[in-house]
């Protein structure tokens, strides 16, 4: 009996030594945290897969959200197809909200995408700092996140205002489920780590092509300061971008974007989504998200130049409406290279006629498969963000010089306003043009407090003037068009199950 007993002790004893070691085996053929965060070549692979969902981001829903929830793109009404509730929800003002959450698929991926950002980012930041390897690359790594954490939150603010403040991993349901942080809280968090990004980052000339650099972070905060009205801060940082930083207009305003192959990241380029056209599954697709439709084979090779053009059928979204077309000035060389037209032999409508966005129209090899990137800051905004914190500071005289280097370029005469108010308004209606159709419109007709009073006239001539805005004749925009004209988007509902503070 007394053996029994000793054995059973020392048995005892050996699972109870062994217990810490078998929660420390790994699954040797699976990523985790445990296993991955180990050098330098890790942490570039993970700052690499938080720009990820950056290409979805602006292949598939910012221009939902941030341009055709405007009023310079509609779409072009198919009443032969009717699976677009969803989309024309969002051009149409109409998103079914109950108890501040919305159904909208395209709301929910947004949201998920710039969490799946932040989810990503955290990671690195949580774990970097324990590997060590050489700091110059550790802190250029570290602005990344910092850059790409402060950017998406910058979204979510703008689309929801009040979400989750997530600044650590989560590791299990409970820590998912935070409650919702306010904006001040969010605002407080998006500059911390914006200006973190702008002291650890390369600059333009230094960095590597694609990447955030130590200007697009400035750029970044400098935006978020003008959405707050902090227009000293602003103007410091933009003059920094100016004087310091490496960029230029380019002097032709086509050229300011990218090709399918060539012109990436420009000396114009502060800030680009990076594609790649191909096999590699780094491609891009938004320009065929953005034709008028139905279109044949051959009237899309005479805008994609493929090979193999396949026929578009469906309903065409982002298409420029009359409204953005009206604002150009004559001789704006911009709206040749920003807005084409074309024929659609296929079409419902009496005039056949079409404008489409021709700024990313540029010709590749592969039928829905294009390299061209996005721009998410050109160093022209810059130019007109330093513009508009100069003019809200009452110096109205030197704002105009920054805003006509921008009206140079596009042919333009120089423009001097006779007060503030004008130059204001002057600054906005440059914003439009200079930037159709990148998703700034907007978030600034909600920061000049101009949203309701500018959408519910555009709506209003969308229902007196259906044809105006591509409905075949006989068609009329839903009974529910333009019914649900809120500042900031419901939270998806999808969400809202998995979390009680919703």
């Amino acid at each position: 009996m007394k053996r029994i007993i000793v054995i059973t002790c020392f048995l005892c004893f050996a699972l109870a030594s062994c217990k810490d070691k078998f929660l420390e085996i790994y699954p040797e053929t699976a990523l985790s945290s445990e296993t991955f965060f180990k050098t330098e070549s890790d942490f570039q692979q993970a700052v690499n897969a938080a720009y990820v969902p950056l290409r979805n981001i602006v292949n598939d829903r910012a221009w939902l959200l941030g341009e055709m929830h405007s009023d310079n793109t509609y779409y072009a009404r198919n009443i032969l197809f009717g699976a677009t509730e969803q989309q024309e929800n969002i051009a149409d003002f109409a998103i079914p909200t109950a108890q501040g959450i919305t159904t909208n698929v395209h709301v929910l991926v947004q949201y998920r995408l710039d969490y799946q950002i932040i989810a990503r980012t955290n990671q690195v930041l949580a774990l970097i700092d324990g590997v060590d390897f050489n700091a110059e690359s550790k802190n250029n790594l570290k602005g990344q996140a910092y850059f790409l954490r402060a950017y998406a939150y910058f979204e979510l603010v703008r689309y929801f205002g009040k979400v989750p403040l997530h600044l650590t991993p989560v590791t299990n349901r409970s820590e998912a489920a935070l409650p919702l942080a306010s904006v001040d809280q969010i605002y407080a968090q998006i500059i911390k780590d914006a200006d973190q990004a702008t002291k650890l980052l390369f600059n333009k000339a230094k960095q590597e092509p694609g990447r955030a650099t130590s200007g697009a972070a400035k750029t970044l905060l400098a935006n978020v300061y003008i959405v707050q009205k902090k227009w000293a801060d602003a103007e410091k940082l933009l003059r920094e971008v100016v004087t310091n930083d490496g960029y230029g207009l380019m002097p032709d305003y086509a050229d300011a974007f990218s090709t399918s192959t060539a012109n990436k990241n420009n000396r114009e380029s502060v800030f680009e989504v990076q594609f790649q056209e191909g096999s590699a599954g780094y491609a891009g697709s938004f320009l065929y998200n953005f034709m008028p439709r139905p279109m044949s084979p051959d009237e899309l090779k005479t805008i994609t130049g493929t090979s193999n053009p396949q026929p578009l059928t469906g309903e065409g979204n982002n298409i420029p409406t009359p409204d953005i077309i009206a604002v150009y000035e004559t001789g704006d060389k911009r709206l040749n290279a920003s807005i084409a037209y074309i024929t659609l032999s296929g079409s419902l409508r009496e005039n056949k006629v079409y404008p489409y966005i021709k700024k990313y129209a540029k010709v590749h090899a592969l039928n829905g498969n294009h390299g061209t990137n996005w721009p998410i800051y050109r160093y022209s905004e810059v130019l007109l963000l330093l513009a508009e914190s100069l003019n809200e500071q009452n110096k109205s005289m030197e704002a105009a010089t920054y805003m006509n280097q921008v009206r140079s370029r596009a042919g333009l005469a120089n423009y001097m306003a006779a007060s503030q108010a004008e130059m204001r308004t002057a600054l906005f209606r440059e914003r439009r043009v200079e930037l159709a159709f990148e998703n700034k419109r907007w978030f600034d007709l909600v920061r000049s407090g101009t949203a309701t009073a500018v959408i519910t006239a555009y709506g209003n001539r969308i229902k007196a003037n259906p044809l105006d805005y591509y409905y075949p004749k006989g068609a009329v925009p839903p009974g529910n068009a333009f019914t649900q004209l809120e500042l900031l988007y419901p939270l998806p509902a999808d969400e809202a199950a998995l979390n009680p503070h919703f």
